[in-house]
């Protein structure tokens, strides 16, 4: 049955190539398509938790809150001890956000000062990502700032001069002053101009000694979204350690807008793919009712032979799905090709203007096991519905008017 399908359909063979052709491209595509968005949601998944972490660790309510003395964590100390302990190997990040008034000799403007005590691999990416003059401050200086360069624009004020911080009403000095080491390009315009960077030390010694706004918590090699099933253990074992004093939330709760971003994008590309295998079904029907006119009067000898018209129909199937998984297993060698090239990673044209998107500037490509097999689902589905409607036509075929119509 299988070598007479193909025979049928190599009787046809310009046809049944070109055919075979838009299966293969419509496959190959899928499956770029799937690499590509995977690639893609990965990158910001590590973009978007590079800077948030992948658990944080907050005041309850926080989103809520506008006085800045019920933001604090006042125990840090404690906090990220535990956080060390039950987080066994993972990196833990410390931040004080304090709303300042920054000062030039002549200038002066409202900003968010962040005070941060990182691990020193993650200050050295963030330095080398974002730092384009000077250079950081060190981790325990007390007298040292890096700004955003349009806030340094808009203060004018240059490396090496002196900046001044007020944050009157808080439990620490209220005002110091601070020499300029540091100019930061960051990818968006409105936090650059807003931006100042601050060792923990010096934000606390400003403000709060000892108490900080958030922590962070960031899982070693955790890189692809598929893996993040190791976060809720996790976070569901710190919040236990800390009692329900403070909220503890995966990064999806703490960044609920781009999550949902993020959940869009499957779906979006299924409803794509569910397009482009709909066009090759319609050009795969017009070929298998082509061959079907063309040898009505072999049909009619066959059923007059004595074949079911359910045999006559499975033999038209038959032969949409030797035409279908003919070019779908082309398609499945190419795109997986492409996806095995986007995996040592590549870069979109124009990749700088999409960073302030969160869109990173190196991608990697990459495939899930779902996604294989929904496109093994889809090839299977066009075979299959594509020659319904010719099959139907063949089962209904009267022997006499099949063999009358030959001659």
């Amino acid at each position: 049955m299988w070598a007479l399908a193909w025979r049928n359909i190599w009787r046809q063979r310009g046809r049944s190539l070109i055919t075979a052709a838009v299966v293969a491209f419509v496959v190959a595509s899928a499956l770029a398509y799937f690499g590509l968005l995977e690639a893609f949601k990965n990158g910001l998944f590590q973009r978007l938790t590079e800077g948030a972490g992948h658990i944080s660790v907050r005041v309850k309510g926080y989103r809520d809150i506008r006085e800045f003395d019920r933001l604090l964590i006042r125990d840090a100390g404690s906090v990220q001890s535990t956080l060390r302990a039950v987080a066994q190997g993972a990196e833990v990040k410390a931040l004080l956000e304090v709303p300042a008034l920054l000062a030039g000799e002549e200038r002066s403007r409202g900003v968010g000062l962040l005070g941060e005590r990182a691990p020193a691999g993650q200050l050295q990416r963030f330095g080398e990502r974002y730092l384009r003059e000077g250079r950081l401050p060190d981790a325990e200086a007390l007298d040292e700032i890096a700004l955003g360069q349009a806030l340094a624009k808009a203060l004018d004020v240059r490396l090496g001069e002196t900046v001044y911080a007020f944050a009157p009403g808080t439990g620490g000095a209220g005002a110091m002053a601070y020499r300029l080491v540091g100019l930061l390009d960051l990818p968006e315009q409105s936090l650059e101009a807003r931006f100042a960077y601050l060792p923990l030390p010096a934000a606390q010694a400003l403000t709060v000694p000892g108490a900080t706004t958030e922590f962070q918590v960031y899982l070693p090699g955790l890189r692809r979204l598929v893996d993040e099933v190791r976060i809720d253990p996790l976070r569901a074992e710190i919040a236990s350690r800390l009692g329900g004093a403070l909220s503890v939330e995966h990064w999806r709760e703490a960044n609920p807008s781009m999550a949902s971003y993020i959940g869009i994008i499957d779906p979006t590309i299924l409803l794509f793919d569910a397009l482009f295998f709909l066009l090759a079904g319609l050009l795969l029907v017009n070929t298998i009712y082509l061959g079907l006119t063309e040898r009505i009067g072999e049909f009619g000898t066959i059923i007059a032979l004595g074949a079911t018209r359910w045999k006559v129909m499975q033999m038209v199937v038959l032969e949409s799905l030797v035409l279908v998984w003919s070019g779908g297993l082309v398609g499945f060698v190419l795109g997986l090709g492409i996806i095995s090239r986007m995996s040592r990673g590549f870069s979109l044209p124009n990749a700088e203007s999409y960073a302030e998107f969160g869109t990173p500037l190196v991608m990697y490509g990459a495939i899930t096991l779902e996604q294989v097999l929904i496109t093994l689902a889809f090839v299977l589905a066009t075979a299959i519905l594509a020659a319904l409607w010719p099959a139907w036509l063949a089962g209904r075929l009267q022997p006499v008017e099949a063999m009358r119509h030959t001659a």
